[in-house]
């Protein structure tokens, strides 16, 4: 079929290798505005606001993100040997995914003060990047030490 000649379909281990990439960095980028939102807040009310988001971010991860990050990295094992380049990420996450980029740019945007902000973004950004681990320890189990893709 024609349309299967243009799929991007690749490896699922570059799959794997591009979700813990992207979740690393979209993390990394959320940590990074709410640090420079609470750069300019006195040291201590900074640090109290600083803790809370990573607490927020520890419970996420183990409630919530790692547990996204285990499902996405079983289902491209089901893959027979090649996926869509856009397949690190079930087709229903991306709507997720839209919500949650609509939802931090309203917040942005809005009136409530940065270094609140800088808890949520926090928490989530902790949250992703830590869930990122999970593909590059799967990675690392199945390609160095020759561990089953389950």
């Amino acid at each position: 079929m024609v349309l299967d000649s243009l799929k991007p379909a690749v490896s699922r281990y570059w799959l794997v290798l591009l979700a813990g990439l992207l979740w690393s960095a979209v993390g990394l980028m959320l940590c990074r505005l709410a640090y420079l939102w609470l750069v300019p807040v006195v040291w201590y009310g900074a640090g109290f606001l600083g803790i809370i988001g990573l607490l927020l971010a520890l419970i996420a991860y183990r409630f919530s993100f790692s547990r996204i990050a285990e499902k996405n990295i079983e289902r491209i094992g089901l893959f027979s040997e090649k996926g869509c380049l856009f397949a690190f990420q079930a087709w229903k996450s991306y709507l997720i995914i839209a919500v949650m980029i609509f939802l931090g740019l309203f917040l942005r945007h809005s009136s409530l003060p940065k270094q609140y902000l800088a808890v949520i973004y926090l928490a989530v950004g902790g949250a992703l990047f830590l869930s990122s681990f999970y593909y590059y320890r799967h990675l690392w189990r199945v390609l160095v030490r020759g561990d089953p893709w389950f």
